[in-house]
Formats: C-alpha cells, structure tokens, sequence
C-alpha cells in the first residue's frame, strides 16, 4: 500500500488539558482517509486533521449512508501502545457496510492506516487508568447526487480523541413498550449511524423520567429483552449471567462476546438465550436479579441500579464482589497489559 503522509508542522497536544477532557470532543493531530472512486479505493492519506468540504447533494445528507466503528488504544507502563481485538472491528464495518450497500475497505489498508495514525500520534495515548485514546473509524457516502440510490463515491476515514475514564453517574433505564431500537430485516445489526439518530428521541423522552437509557425491547411485542441505550446488556439472576443472543436486529458487541468467553473461562455460568420481559421483572421482584449492566467500547461494563417497567419500578441490591466490577477490572487489565492475555486479544502498535 501507497500510504502518503503529511504531517503537522507542529503538534496542539500542549493546549489540551488532559485531566479535563469531555468525551469525544478533543482530537489527535491526525486522521487518516481513503476515497473510493471509479469503482476502487484510491490512494489512502494521513493529513493533519482538518474541516472537511462536501457538495450539498452528497449523498450522506439525504439518504444516511453512513457507518462507523468504535475502538480503543491503550499505553502500557512501558509506552507501548495496544489495541483490543481489532480484527473483530475491521470485520464488522465491512459486514455494516454491506447492509448499507457500501463498498468493503481493505484489510491491510486499514490495519496499516490505523497502525501508521496511531504510531504518529503516540503522545495523545495517555498511561494510567482509565486513560485511552478513542479511535472513530467511519464511512460516508460523497457522490453528488440526490437520486434515490446507492452513491458511487465513498470516503473511509479514521479520527482519534484522548478520553478518559467512562462515568455516566448511576444508571436507570426504562423498558419500551412503545419505540424500537431495530426490527427483523432491518439494519440493528450494523452500526449504522440512522440506528442511534433513531433512538434519540425515545431517549429524551426516558431521560425525562428520570431514566439514563431506554432498554430495548423485540419491534412485534416488547415482549423480549434486547440492548441497553447503545450497549448489549448483561442480567445477572442468581449466580447465572444471561445476555440475548444476536441476531438481525442486536449488534455483535466485541465487549459483548469478550465478556461471554472471559466469564465462562472464570467458571461463570452464562447463558445466551431470549429473554422475556416478565421473566426479569419476576427475578426483581423475588430477589434473585442481582445485576444489571451494559457492554460497550466506550464504559466497558456500565452497571444498571435499577429500572422500571410501564408503571412499576425496581432497585437492584447493593451485591459484593460483583461479576461487574470483576469482569471489567479483569478486562481493562488485559486491554492495559497488566494481566496475562491467554485470549490473544491484545494487538500491540509497532
């Protein structure tokens, strides 16, 4: 791969106040972009990260196609940087892209863009916990054109933005029983940009409630159990975990199934199976639903104190030694090169 580099004249990492960051609003010296044209992907560029300038008929504005990743790179005590199963990322935006008849971008030159980006912006990975740096992979639809159909034209680009720990405050979500997050034969399982816009509103709507997050519900009845806000969501019921299965309309977290195969190494008894609304309820309402939490990229794990069901609300208990707080202490562990990685998930920036 022809990869062309431009590189800054000099670095704004000294204006960043990096114990003050808000998520995703400061960003690397960097990005990387690639455009697709004449039916193949061109030569891939890093530039200095700048405003972009579009037609106001590019094909994004009017019809959405539009997909995106979320990734994470780590620093370890020996300024080594790391990433967390990026293969499982690399595979899933090409499987989104197709949903949203997108072309597929190239392995290698997403590894060796990704790889080249990171190792220029070094410095904006910061050490210690719960320091990482997020990395925003997407794709967008450029031709200029506002006829009904898929564009011919496509811009791949990479984005970096230095985060710190995840804290969302204490968390309540409301079940729906009137909005979808997604329905069979739809695009719930890719991450399509129309699927959060989508769950906007409802969101305002818990939010004003008193609710954090919606927690998502099957399209045909809210009868069965599916994805917390933009996370998967995990139900702990006695000593069992139990977590939904994907499916057409639930996103294939890599936290998600991280979490699955770390558990059942631990000796965590998981199962992955539909789970019914009533069935959670009446787990609460006897005692033996001891956690809740989501899964995602940006908190890891992101605990769940409670939640209400059309008229009725219900706290979780006060647990020790959560499966939560073990799982995530256990994970970001691996993904910060402190503990051993007997998964081979960790890939290391060189």
């Amino acid at each position: 791969m022809a990869l062309q580099i431009e590189k800054i004249k000099k670095s704004k990492i000294s204006d960043v106040d990096f114990n003050n960051l808000k998520f995703g609003q400061v960003f690397t010296d960097h990005m990387f972009e690639c455009d697709y044209e004449n039916g193949a992907w061109q030569t891939p560029k890093i530039r200095p990260y700048q405003a972009l300038a579009f037609d106001p008929s590019a094909k994004v504005f009017h019809y959405g196609q539009a997909v995106f990743e979320g990734m994470k790179a780590y620093k370890d005590e020996n300024n080594d940087v790391w990433l967390f199963r990026p293969d499982q990322n690399q595979e899933r935006i090409n499987k989104s892209a197709e949903r949203l008849d997108m072309p597929a971008f190239p392995k290698e030159y997403f590894f060796e863009g990704l790889t080249e980006l990171l190792k220029l912006d070094k410095e904006w990975v910061q050490k210690g916990e719960g320091n990482a740096l997020y990395i925003r992979p997407f794709v967008i639809a450029t031709e200029n054109c506002v006829s009904a159909s898929a564009s011919t034209n496509y811009k791949f680009m990479i984005i970096c933005s230095p985060v710190q720990a995840y804290y969302a405050g204490e968390v309540r979500v409301q079940i729906a029983d009137k909005y979808s997050r997604s329905a069979n034969g739809g695009v719930g399982y890719a991450k399509a940009a129309g699927n959060y816009a989508a769950s906007f509103y409802p969101a305002k709507l818990a939010a004003e409630q008193g609710y954090q997050q919606v927690l998502w519900t099957d399209a045909s009845n809210h009868e069965y159990l599916e994805e917390a806000g933009t996370m998967n969501v995990f139900f702990r019921v006695n000593d069992t975990l139990l977590t939904a299965p994907t499916s057409e309309r639930i996103l294939d977290g890599v936290t998600r199934k991280s979490i699955i195969q770390f558990a059942e190494d631990k000796g965590i008894k998981v199962e992955v199976r539909p789970i019914k609304v009533t069935e959670i309820v009446e787990a609460a309402k006897n005692g033996e639903l001891l956690e809740m939490f989501g899964a995602g990229t940006a908190a890891v794990i992101s605990p769940i104190l409670g939640f209400a069901h059309k008229d009725e609300k219900f706290e979780l208990p006060k647990v020790e030694n959560s499966y939560a707080s073990f799982i995530k202490k256990s994970l970001t562990d691996i993904q910060r090169n402190l503990a051993e990685d007997k998964f081979g998930w960790r890939f290391k920036v060189q």
